[in-house]
Order: structure tokens, then C-alpha cells, then sequence
């Protein structure tokens, strides 16, 4: 599935209210190496969790369980500029067109691969090396 080893393992906070999805996303982060530091259903949880925490990303549901308040966590997150933000969301039309701050958007539903290549694109961005081709299934923030 992906190409990161083991020393390349990001640290996940996923932001995400239906139990059934977090879990699923937990285990194919754990499964492609990755590391969840905390599922958060509320827009206070996440925030909390991610100055807590501090991932390297963010993975962000638009409507939780306190409303569409998804774009409020991502402009957080994003302040602090060691979490990337990435929404997974099937309403995407409720991103502002400044994407808060996310680099970019995977829709639900998502497939492993989507969420694979993402993730690697996002590490290579994260190291440095920009000129990565954006992986299909994900729209990358306008620049």
C-alpha cells in the first residue's frame, strides 16, 4: 500500500464523530505504519488533543458532532505550523476557499490508496521535497 518505512512514521490526530470510520482509519494508519495519537469527535477534543499532542498531521472530518465546526480545527491546527491539516470530508463545499489553513482535501468515501499516497505526499512535503506529483483522489489547497 505505501512506501513509508518505518522511520518515516508520521504521528496522526484524527478528527473524525463516527466511531465506525475513526476505527477504520486508525487500523489503516496503523497498518501503513503510521502512529494515531487521539480520534477526537468534537471541535473542542481536537483542538485539545492537537496542543496536546502535537501531530504531524491532522486528518479532518468537516461536520462533527458539534456541527460543521471542522473548518475551526483546521484553522488551529494550522496556526501551529508543525501540524499539517488534511480534510477527509464529504462536504467539501463547506470548505472556505482559503481551505483554513489544510493543504488540501481527500472525499469520503476515500479509498486505502487515496489515503496511502496522501499521506506520502504529505511526508515528502513535510521533508522538503515539494515537487512531488499531488496524488490522484486528493485536491490540494489553492496557492
Amino acid at each position: 500500500m505505501g512506501t513509508r518505512n518505518a522511520g518515516a512514521a508520521l504521528r496522526i490526530l484524527v478528527v473524525e464523530d463516527e466511531a465506525l470510520i475513526a476505527l477504520e482509519l486508525e487500523c489503516l494508519l496503523d497498518d501503513l505504519g503510521h502512529v494515531t495519537v487521539g480520534i477526537a469527535g468534537t471541535s473542542a477534543e481536537a483542538i485539545a488533543l492537537g496542543r496536546s499532542m502535537a501531530p504531524d498531521v491532522a486528518l479532518v472530518d468537516i461536520h462533527l458532532v458539534d456541527g460543521p465546526t471542522g473548518v475551526e480545527v483546521a484553522r488551529a491546527l494550522s496556526k501551529d505550523h508543525c501540524t499539517t491539516v488534511v480534510f477527509m470530508t464529504a462536504n467539501a463545499k463547506r470548505i472556505p476557499s482559503d481551505f483554513a489553513g489544510a493543504i488540501g482535501v481527500i472525499a469520503k468515501p476515500y479509498s486505502e490508496r487515496v489515503v496511502a499516497s496522501t499521506l506520502d505526499y504529505v511526508a515528502d512535503r513535510r521533508a522538503g521535497r515539494s515537487g512531488e506529483v499531488c496524488p490522484d483522489g486528493f485536491l490540494p489547497a489553492p496557492v
